[in-house]
């Protein structure tokens, strides 16, 4: 399944909904350039929403690190929500689930944000 990626805003954080795969190729492409559009327009707290994720390879984890990266040189910060099983075990082993905080509730992940994270 190709990758579909969708941008909402709840208050001063990006809402990254994604669907498919974040793999190796166009994917990876389109996921890294929703990101750097995000970023060049000051966007720097981001939620990555995996409700729609089924898979993430190392090339995915790749542009996971390098949002994350971007997003801290920024000031900002970067969070997961609705992320399945298997995509939390993949970033166990690979031990980046250190540095993403991972939600099941979205409100509950936007108000982690501090008061840029309004939700009303």
């Amino acid at each position: 399944m190709n990758l579909e990626v969708a941008v909402r805003f709840v208050g001063n954080v990006a809402v990254v909904d994604t669907t498919g795969r974040i793999t190796l190729g166009d994917e990876c492409t389109l996921f890294r350039n929703t990101m750097r559009e995000l970023f060049e327009s000051s966007h720097k707290d981001i939620l990555l929403n995996f409700k729609g994720l089924t898979y993430v390879d190392s090339a995915g984890l790749g542009e996971l690190t390098t949002c994350y990266i971007t997003s801290c040189r920024k000031g900002g910060q970067v969070r997961i929500v609705n992320a399945r099983i298997k995509i939390q075990q993949i970033l166990e082993i690979t031990h980046l689930l250190t540095f993403f905080m991972i939600f099941s509730d979205e409100t509950e992940a936007i108000r982690s944000f501090g008061p840029d994270g309004d939700v009303s």
